[in-house]
């Protein structure tokens, strides 16, 4: 039989992964006998036989498909699959599969260095015994980013540019004459010019951008943003045709429209907006049917930028992008330049705006009698922060209190509605910062929901759900048979995953509670909230909303409807945020084409543009995450050696994650520092478990904490227990 070098025979197992090897790294290739004998240097009789008896196993296994009596190739039906890669900066990449299935790890030998994002195909390794299950890149379809921010390193001879959170094996190496003035410590937007191969494990670039000093409020977040590939800087051409738009608010545009100028209107927002994207308007209008009943108008006049933007123009391209606006700690990127999104469409006090409008007709109950969907002129009596609504629904007295509270009863009634339809509970607190003119955070704290957040959102909720209804829910046609349902844009929101239902359940069973996981939508859904209300002001409150929350699914744009289970309703859209969404202004767009009789759009180009925004989206979110993380490792710099009550909000096999009860600032304990023991990840329970005195950190637990350290570069926080435990 053949021989390896030092004299020992090939056994069964290692010509197994020999022959794996070869197939895989050809996954295109068909291979004769004659050619693996060669390639693999099977030069004896034994080798040759057991590679041909391997061989029909693997394809009796599907693993390879048989060309001839004497010719195999890989399956690619099952073998080769396209999917994204996903890198890890402690070496645990992952190919995540097109089709949604379980990721599987790529070890860095067999990852053809790829970057993380990048698409990619891939072929299954054989399973070996005792090891997971295996991936090889044997190609890379696409980059997902063609540029990198980080730290420049400037030597004699050479430049590189260390990358924010390694996100690359190597650093980008950098030509000096490419580097634009960038000096050591400077953060630099980098594009790369040269990727690396099995020539060459370098990757090249050049620098595009010197965002400034390392600890600069700017240079910082610009870096997040660059990070993410998000844009920081408005285009200049972009925004000189924003400055040719007019108004153009005639009497003869006018004349097209429902006139809503003499229904009394307001906006309300956060203190510090400047894009008004959305009014409410309220009258009372002819009595009901029985004595003493009340018949209200409620309008929901959102700007009417699809009027200004034309599709395919150069603001239309930028804004389809960039998707969405991005807001970090003390900024807001907006996806319209500032000409629009903050003056022609913004609905300000006492200006004459164009706006697209839900008219409803809605009676005390706040039932929904009659609406209208249609293009309108509007005149806002008066602009008010969140703060001076909730004042005023608390009995303050203030401008137009009696038609505040009259909207506030109305969403209140379709509130109470809602929840019993099935909608989920998930008050959310969000938190925020304080910042002074440098940008430095000088107070952290935790903004909740109230009466004034609740009633914008109510209707803003209410309008969505009957556009998308208008659209959505197939008419009959002539022949008395439900017509197809025109091209539309849906915020949908799948059902939660049944497997993390059944851990949820499991779970609050230890904390006394019970949960349905099974049954109709709707009873999971108020088993749900029945639990949420249950928990409420209890120790265990944040840890079962945490594992609920995990349990959920996350919505996403698409032109196929399945619903949105979060809100109970069976057809959802966007339509109320077009200064800050583009899926919204695709909404008004295909609305206006089929009030005017258009035909259906082309589904496969707008289900592109969903999956487009989706993405962009959940960009958004993580550079907003990152800029949070950012200002709380900022926020606690100066407070080092510091002690606070904590409570455990997050573990992992690597360490616990502490919130501090007084400003909600995270860091983390890690697994080394716990070093009274040697503790187990219990990945089920949430919790940590000590081998020999089975101390137990679960989620929730309040614990003392000291901080260790601030890691602004990293955006990490680190703390250390600061004596035994709280209990």
């Amino acid at each position: 039989m053949s021989k390896k070098k030092g004299g020992k025979r090939l056994n069964k197992k290692q010509i197994a992964e020999m022959l794996q090897t070869l197939f895989q790294q050809h996954p295109n290739e068909t291979f004769s006998f004659k050619q693996i004998f060669k390639t693999l240097k099977l030069d004896t009789h034994p080798a040759k036989m057991l590679a041909i008896d391997l061989m029909e196993e693997m394809a009796w296994d599907d693993y390879l498909s048989k060309v001839s009596d004497n010719t195999y190739r890989l399956n690619l039906k099952t073998q080769v699959q396209e999917g994204t890669f996903i890198r890890k900066a402690n070496g645990k990449n992952s190919f995540q599969p097109d089709d949604g299935g379980t990721p599987v790890f790529v070890s860095e030998r067999n990852s053809l260095f790829a970057m993380n994002g990048d698409r990619v195909k891939v072929a299954f390794m054989a399973r070996r015994e005792k090891h997971i299950k295996e991936a090889m890149v044997v190609e890379i379809l696409s980059h997902k980013r063609d540029q990198a921010v980080g730290k420049l390193k400037v030597e004699k001879d050479y430049a590189f540019l260390v990358t924010e959170g390694n996100i690359f094996v190597h650093d980008i190496l950098i030509p000096k004459k490419k580097l634009k003035g960038g000096k050591t410590g400077d953060k630099a937007v980098v594009k790369i010019t040269q990727w690396p191969s099995k020539e060459s494990k370098n990757i090249v670039g050049e620098v595009v951008d010197v965002l400034g000093k390392e600890g600069d409020n700017n240079v910082e977040m610009h870096a997040i943003l660059a990070q993410y590939g998000l844009p920081y800087q408005y285009p200049k051409h972009v925004e000189e045709a924003a400055e040719k738009i007019e108004p153009g608010i005639t009497a003869e545009e006018i004349a097209r429209r429902v006139d809503m100028r003499d229904a009394w209107t307001c906006t309300i927002d956060p203190k510090d907006a400047k894009d008004f994207d959305d009014a409410l308007s309220i009258r009372e209008i002819v009595s009901g049917k029985t004595v003493n009943s009340k018949i209200y108008q409620v309008g929901v006049h959102i700007a009417d930028v699809s009027h200004y933007v034309k599709e395919g123009s150069v603001i239309d391209k930028e804004a389809m992008k960039r998707a969405t606006s991005v807001y970090l700690v003390d900024r807001t990127i907006p996806m319209l330049p500032e000409r629009l999104c903050n003056f022609i469409c913004s609905l300000r006090p006492d200006e004459e705006k164009l706006t697209y409008s839900v008219i409803f007709q809605l009676d005390e109950e706040a039932n929904v009698k009659s609406f209208q969907i249609a293009h309108t002129v509007i005149k806002s009596n008066r602009r008010y922060a969140y703060e001076e609504v909730q004042d005023i629904l608390m009995g303050k007295e203030g401008d137009y209190a009696e038609e505040l509270r009259t909207l506030d009863k109305l969403a209140k009634k379709l509130r109470e509605r809602r929840f019993k339809g099935g909608a989920v509970k998930f008050d959310r607190e969000e938190l925020h910062f304080d910042i002074d003119e440098t940008g430095k955070p000088t107070r952290a704290y935790f903004k909740k929901s109230n009466d004034a957040t609740q009633l914008i959102e109510e209707f803003m909720l209410l309008a969505n759900k009957y556009v998308a209804e208008s659209i959505g829910k197939a008419k009959k046609s002539k022949s008395g048979q439900p017509a197809k349902a025109k091209t539309f844009v849906y915020r949908i929101h799948d059902q939660p995953d049944p497997t993390k239902l059944e851990t949820l359940r499991e779970f609050v069973v230890k904390f006394g509670y019970k949960m349905k996981t099974a049954g109709t939508k709707g009873a999971i859904s108020k088993s749900l909230n029945a639990l949420m209300d249950s928990c409420q002001g209890k120790k265990e409150q944040k840890l079962i909303e945490t594992v609920a929350l995990r349990a959920m699914m996350k919505a996403k744009y698409s032109t196929h409807n399945i619903g949105h289970y979060g809100l109970a309703f069976e057809y959802y859209t966007h339509f109320t945020s077009p200064i800050r969404r583009y899926p919204d202004t695709m909404v008004h767009r295909l609305l206006t084409k089929y009030q005017d009789g258009g035909r259906s759009a082309n589904q496969e180009k707008y289900e592109e543009l969903c999956e487009h925004c989706s993405d962009m989206e959940q960009t958004a979110q993580q550079a907003e995450r990152d800029s949070i993380k950012y200002k709380m490792v900022e926020f606690m710099a100066d407070k080092i050696g510091n002690e606070y009550d904590a409570h455990i909000s997050g573990i992992q096999s690597y360490g616990i994650y502490c919130e501090i009860d007084e400003n909600h600032c995270e860091g983390m304990v890690a697994m080394r520092d716990l070093d009274d023991d040697y503790y187990d990840f219990d990945e089920r329970n949430y919790c940590l478990v000590g081998r020999r005195r089975h101390n137990k950190y679960q989620l929730g637990d309040p614990v003392r904490i000291k901080v260790a350290r601030a890691n602004i570069e990293k955006r990490q926080l680190d703390f250390v227990l600061a004596n035994e435990r709280k209990h």
